[in-house]
């Protein structure tokens, strides 16, 4: 190994992601990703505890910790569907110049079964999460988890939208757009 360089998460997280793009995610090993990396496998493994979570361990805080902290500090009269609007605020934020990651890790998803079914379970995982802070607000049953599943819905919908190729508007104008069309369809209309 050469002289120490800063971000060994981030650098491990790049190589995985290059390795997984050039040779596909069965096909490429820790050991690789460590080595195209510059470091050993230990430290791979003192940062991830497999490959598949180079994918989905970000750095603190979590896409789910961003979105449950805006609905639980949301003020006490905002409703429950402007909670989850400052929630997909809140995520967006993070998304901040990491679209061309975002994409490529979105296709290396995509390609791999085991892969999609992880991010179903990370994402009914946050909804979970999204209906406790609606119910800690005082949110009754069935609203909050109703609530909770339209906005990991939405959220989904504005990543799709966002990370389509040549897309470049912003993530945050996008969440607001597809949760404006939710709101629409619900209200008896047409989404704009």
């Amino acid at each position: 190994m050469g002289r120490w360089e800063p971000d060994a998460r981030g650098r491990l997280a790049k190589a995985a992601l290059e390795l997984y793009g050039e040779r596909g995610y069965e096909q490429t090993t820790v050991a690789e990703i460590a080595r195209r990396a510059g470091l050993t496998e230990r430290t791979f493994f003192r940062h991830y505890a497999d490959k598949r979570e180079v994918l989905f361990g970000g750095p603190p805080p979590s896409l789910q910790d961003l979105f449950v902290r805006a609905i639980v500090e949301a003020p006490p009269a905002t409703t429950p569907i402007d909670a989850l609007a400052l929630g997909l605020d809140a995520a967006s934020e993070m998304f901040v110049d990491r679209r061309d990651f975002a994409r490529k890790r979105q296709a290396v998803i995509t390609a791999n079964a085991e892969l999609q079914e992880r991010e179903l379970i990370k994402l009914a995982s946050m909804s979970a999460a999204l209906a406790d802070a609606l119910r800690a607000r005082g949110v009754p049953e069935p609203a909050a988890s109703l609530t909770a599943e339209a906005g990991v819905a939405v959220f989904k919908v504005g990543f799709e939208r966002w990370v389509a190729p040549g897309e470049q508007r912003e993530m945050a104008p996008l969440m607001r757009e597809s949760l404006d069309a939710l709101k629409a369809v619900t209200a008896g209309g047409q989404a704009p």
